[in-house]
């Protein structure tokens, strides 16, 4: 059975150790990367996290972040992390993949 990018990344970040499940948006293309923002409910809020991926020759490659802003509600902490991910790719482009090796 066939599944879309966006099936496979939720899948991948729907469960997780300790506190609330991270909830999956649907992923958004940006400059060549893939952003997936993973807000995550806490008590009354949520997070801002998620994912930039990017597909190099070698293979993928992600980097994960996530920031002190929390939001009453879901759509609103998608929202930011979505502008915080693309500020990321902005400011360190590939770089961003050197600090993990």
């Amino acid at each position: 059975m066939a599944f879309s990018l966006g099936e496979f990344l939720r899948g991948l970040f729907s469960g997780g150790g300790g506190g609330e499940a991270a909830v999956a948006a649907d992923p958004v293309e940006y400059k060549g990367y893939m952003i997936v923002a993973t807000p995550r409910q806490q008590g009354s809020t949520w997070t801002t996290e998620g994912t930039i991926s990017k597909q190099f020759p070698e293979g993928p490659r992600e980097s994960r972040f996530i920031r002190a802003d929390a939001y009453a509600e879901r759509e609103a902490a998608v929202a930011t992390s979505i502008s915080k991910a693309k500020r990321i790719i902005d400011e360190q482009g590939d770089q961003m993949f050197e600090q993990q090796r």
